[in-house]
């Protein structure tokens, strides 16, 4: 066991960590954590791009209103009109850092995604994420106030009841994490952290999402005494690959945005204007629940999402790591549909924060999909996503620096305490409770929901928590072990709140209350 230092802790290396983490660099010593790779979070997996007002004849205003209308009234007005203003100032960040973002006759190209009314998104190809991964993890590594850290699982955060002299306080001090390296559990201290850990798609058997998103930060932040707001709205993308040997493979909306349409894959009907006069451009849970129901009412596997009507070379040019992919596949894009279904994409909720990313715990911010901003509402509007990254990234970054004296010394706190555990020979225990709780959130609390379906999940959340708390307080930590514990917190946190919940809206859409109530309020649950 080893005990480290900082003056501030960023958990997670994805966009909105590693943009916290370079503001904060100017003047302060940071550490970066990330669970595996620092490339493996969702922000690499991102295909679409970044939606900003730069056109002639878009406005603010104009993006506001698209936010606002997919979020279905639930959205925090304040908080879009910042986020959306923040977005060219953002984008000229990334350009200094050498994001090579794709150019037309000199200006940047944007391309149009669903629900916006404006072409807005400017990307990299379809592989916008993972440029923007490697330009911030190089300005990163190159910093000498940052620390990058791989290999670290976040076990919990330190309070005030992890000193050596026992505190109420609510403060947070840093966490514990198992570092796969040794086998161990490291106490990493600081006077700030900040959550960039990403959301909980893996809760859900199929998902975009990648390994790692177990709901980690927000777990932990719920036990640390923060609320958590909204976790019913589970945005599910509409367009994921259907491939029996490749799981999880996005077929980005920009495809929708550039003409692809969604057939029927056995009459070749175009479907989507019979649910929406948007039709393929409608937000993304109208899409999904369209998908959703064509595939059940006729027992399909999938159906065809066709953009082969468009000239080959554009297609290729505009996409060419989905063309590559699936040519790898016998799927060639300029002349055959792909076949698609939906899939977990995004988590709305999250932790509450403010415009600052402050969170209810003192001294604990958060950043990116592990929160509840207030951007989203009731379901996130294409390529807002990694905006928020940067701009809340950013925001936090600000506020700690504006307010460093109110950030004290961590007290002294006791290291991680291993020896009444031992190791388990039962992991077969762990990946058989990780694969029930994967199986009924998606077939209890996924698209379309039910009061019922919802109770027997609840139901089966109470079962394993005994069992997992069990196992977890008998034997010694693992990274499988943590996620476990950390996925049953979060599917909990998904079933209360959709219970709670009594209208459909947005993501959230139950049998039982069909239609949207007249006032838009928050679901926040509190520990």
């Amino acid at each position: 066991m080893s005990a480290r230092s900082f003056d501030v802790l960023v958990v997670g290396s994805g966009a909105a960590g590693l943009t916290a983490a370079l503001h904060l660099a100017t003047s302060l010593k940071v550490g970066v954590i990330a669970k595996g790779r620092l490339s493996d979070g969702a922000t690499g997996w991102a295909q679409g791009g970044i939606a900003a007002v730069l056109e002639e004849g878009d406005s603010f205003e104009a993006h506001v209103r698209d936010t606002m209308i997919a979020g279905a009234g639930l959205n925090n007005l304040a908080i879009v009109e910042h986020v959306v203003s923040e977005a060219p100032a953002a984008i000229a960040r990334l350009e200094e850092l050498g994001v090579p973002f794709a150019t037309e006759n000199g200006t940047l190209h944007l391309t149009k995604e669903g629900g916006h009314s404006h072409r807005r998104i400017v990307h990299v190809a379809d592989a916008t994420g993972w440029a923007i991964q490697q330009a911030l993890e190089k300005a990163a590594a190159a910093n000498p106030n940052i620390t990058l850290i791989p290999d670290m699982v976040a076990i919990d955060l330190i309070t005030g009841r992890h000193a050596e002299e026992f505190s109420t306080s609510g403060a947070v001090h840093g966490l514990y994490a198992f570092n796969r390296a040794t086998e161990s559990v490291d106490t990493l201290t600081a006077r700030a952290t900040v959550l960039a850990t990403g959301g909980a798609g893996r809760t859900y058997l199929f998902s975009t999402a990648p390994r790692g998103a177990t709901g980690d930060g927000i777990a932990m932040a719920w036990r640390a005494g923060c609320r958590v707001s909204n976790m019913e709205f589970m945005q599910f993308h509409p367009t994921c690959l259907y491939n029996l040997e490749v799981k999880n493979f996005l077929i980005t909306e920009a495809v929708r945005g550039e003409g692809g349409l969604l057939k029927h894959p056995e009459t070749g009907h175009r479907f989507m204007p019979d649910y929406d006069e948007r039709a393929e451009l409608a937000p993304r849970d109208v899409v999904a629940r369209a998908i959703d129901h064509e595939i059940k009412r006729d027992g399909l596997d999938y159906v065809h999402l066709d953009i082969s009507h468009r000239d080959p070379e554009f297609v290729k040019a505009h996409f060419p790591n989905i063309y590559e992919k699936l040519i790898g596949l016998g799927i060639d894009i300029t002349k055959q549909p792909i076949p698609v279904v939906p899939a977990q994409h995004y988590t709305c909720g999250g932790v509450v924060v403010d415009s600052d990313g402050k969170t209810d715990a003192p001294c604990l911010y958060a950043a990116g999909e592990v929160t509840q901003s207030g951007l989203h509402g009731a379901n996130r509007l294409a390529s807002n996503s990694l905006l928020e990254c940067l701009v809340f990234g950013e925001s936090a970054a600000k506020h700690i620096l504006d307010h460093w004296p109110d950030h004290h010394e961590p007290p002294p706190i006791r290291a991680w305490d291993e020896s009444r555990v031992a190791d388990s020979d039962e992991d077969v225990v762990i990946q058989q409770c990780w694969g029930e709780i994967r199986r009924f959130m998606w077939n209890f609390v996924g698209i379309v929901r039910t009061t019922k379906r919802l109770e027997r999940a609840k139901r089966r959340i109470d079962m394993l928590r005994q069992e997992v708390g069990d196992y977890y307080r008998h034997f010694r930590v693992t990274p499988d072990l943590i996620e476990l514990r950390n996925l049953l917190e979060v599917a909990d946190l998904i079933v209360r709140s959709a219970l709670n919940r009594h209208e459909s809206r947005g993501l959230h859409y139950t049998l039982d209350y069909p239609e949207m109530a007249s006032e838009a309020v928050d679901t926040v649950l509190i520990p």
